[in-house]
């Protein structure tokens, strides 16, 4: 009998070769990954969120929505006179400009 390390490192691999093995986990890279979508607990906005600040996020979107195939948001934002403040921008790390 397989250990309990031994079938979850089985289902990770199946994982990594794109079988979903948590039910609701699809799109998951890793079985720990499946399992966080199979919770909802997918934290790559929030994330940024907390990097960027609130402020920070809603201006990064509006920018982010301006973008095109050929032109990035700030080029479309220039050019149609769209005032992007990213002074709202902050980091999460407080000594990155020292």
């Amino acid at each position: 009998m397989a250990s309990r390390q031994q079938n979850r490192q089985e289902l990770d691999d199946r994982a990594r070769h794109g079988e979903t093995v948590v039910p609701g986990g699809t799109g998951g890279k890793s079985l720990e990954a499946q399992e966080h979508l199979a919770e909802g607990r997918s934290r790559g906005g929030q994330t940024r969120k907390e990097q960027l600040g609130t402020e920070g996020y809603q201006e990064m979107g509006r920018k982010g929505g301006l973008s095109t195939m050929d032109k990035s948001g700030g080029e479309r934002a220039q050019e149609e006179g769209v005032d992007i403040d990213e002074s709202k921008f902050r980091t999460g790390s407080k000594n990155q400009n020292q």
